[in-house]
């Protein structure tokens, strides 16, 4: 499944795309392997999931019984490594992230920059929306976030939203927080209504107790938060549930990006939204 081509680009669209471009081909090259945060500004950038081909029906269903934590926006043919046209110029998923985690029988058993030798002909790769896409609508409507502005990996906590199952595939949700002041948040809540395939509105906001986080200073990843005086949490679904899913599946193999280190696409956030 791919997305729909825009007929037509500007001459900043099409900068922004070689810029992602570029990027993709330096993190490829092994010249980029840190945080793709606030890189690649405008363009789309994907959570990642790689499963083989028995589990990837339900996983696949899983994603559409749980659009908020795993927004699906394409996937690739069984032992393809290349996402359909339209998502990058020959994104390759071995190479084009610049981190990966390696799960095997959900443990964590790995980290690696690349991962073409561990490649299966029956892989089947999942990208799934990211928050990164409703964060530059966030900036673009005059609203600060504090991880960009101290240049740190957003929070992301494990709550007691249970997600639907499919399968093997169950567990609870993690989301991402973003602290505002109350009328902020309102035009956060706004914004990001018009972005569904990336998350979409959040979960929650206010005391983080009543979603299972007992101590929001120390978060499952990401650097703890600064909270401001009178702001309050805000809380979005997160692309890294599959993560902590796939530790309740345990699937023989799945291999994940590394929080913070995602697929570069050469899709508009912009085309994202409703």
């Amino acid at each position: 499944m791919g997305l729909a081509l825009t007929p037509s680009l500007s001459r900043d669209d099409d900068a922004r795309r070689l810029d992602a471009q570029d990027l993709r081909a330096r993190i490829r090259s092994g010249a980029h392997d840190s945080l793709t945060t606030g890189l690649a500004p405008g363009m789309v950038q994907l959570n990642l999931a790689i499963l083989p081909k028995a589990w990837a029906g339900n996983f696949k269903h899983f994603c559409e019984l749980n659009p908020k934590p795993c927004p699906l926006v394409s996937m690739t043919e069984p032992g393809n490594p290349i996402f359909p046209s339209g998502i990058g110029d020959d994104l390759d998923v071995r190479s084009d992230a610049p981190r990966y985690l390696v799960f095997c029988n959900g443990i964590l058993a790995d980290e690696v920059t690349d991962i073409t030798k561990l490649w299966e002909d029956d892989f089947v790769a999942f990208g799934m929306g990211c928050s990164y896409s409703f964060e530059e609508a966030l900036v673009s409507g005059g609203l600060s976030l504090r991880h960009i502005e101290q240049k740190t990996k957003v929070p992301l906590y494990v709550t007691d939203i249970a997600t639907e199952p499919s399968g093997p595939f169950h567990g609870p949700t993690i989301v991402s927080m973003r602290p505002f002041l109350p009328e902020d948040a309102v035009r956060a809540i706004e914004i990001t209504a018009k972005y569904p395939r990336v998350h979409g509105t959040p979960v929650h906001f206010g005391n983080p107790k009543m979603i299972g986080i007992d101590d929001i200073a120390d978060p499952y990843s990401g650097a703890p938060p600064v909270i401001h005086v009178n702001e309050v949490p805000v809380f979005w679904a997160c692309g890294v549930t599959p993560q902590i899913i796939v530790e309740h599946a345990k699937p023989p193999i799945c291999i994940t990006h590394k929080p913070g280190h995602m697929l570069i696409t050469d899709r508009l956030n912009t085309e994202l939204a409703n």
